[in-house]
């Protein structure tokens, strides 16, 4: 039972083409897969995270503000994405580009997520990753390179999206 529905999940998305060459419709590959710059931040508890923090996994990572309507709408998916990911020891993180901590606090105490959102206040990570409009979303493969790229909102909650994500773990 465990496994039923990641595989039900798996064999729709073959059924309906799906996989990396459908997800480039709504990823984009980064064809020279360049080495993840690496950032240490705040999360909004204080604690530091790093890129080293998730070595060897699959990471998500989608850079946002509060003023953005289009990072809002998509943060509901993004939690459901999240808590997904999570069977596979794959993890998501959220990024506040260039807020004050109490405008981010006062933001999740209205929409809360239960995955991490560490604080770039002054906008250094999100520059080094190129950053520049949001929301904008990277994935990051278990060897620590980017692979994918979405720019604009998406509904990360779809098979669309979390199977070409989940299978960069499968490479291993």
């Amino acid at each position: 039972m465990k496994y039923l529905k990641p595989a039900l999940l798996l064999l729709t998305c073959l059924l309906l083409g799906t996989g990396p060459l459908q997800a480039g419709r709504l990823l984009s590959v980064v064809e020279d897969r360049p080495k993840a710059p690496d950032f240490t931040l705040n999360d909004v508890h204080g604690k530091p995270v790093s890129l080293a923090d998730f070595g060897g996994r699959v990471l998500v990572i989608n850079f946002w503000a509060t003023w953005c309507p289009s990072c809002r709408k998509e943060m509901p998916s993004l939690e459901r994405a999240a808590d997904w990911l999570k069977q596979y020891d794959a993890a998501l993180i959220g990024v506040n580009v260039g807020e004050r901590p109490n405008q981010v606090h006062r933001y999740l105490a209205e929409e809360p997520v239960d995955f991490p959102i560490l604080l770039d206040p002054d906008m250094k990570m999100s520059t080094e990753w190129g950053a520049t409009r949001l929301p904008v979303t990277y994935v990051v493969d278990p060897e620590g390179r980017i692979v994918y790229r979405a720019l604009g909102s998406r509904e990360w909650d779809a098979p669309e999206l979390l199977v070409p994500i989940r299978s960069l773990g499968l490479d291993r």
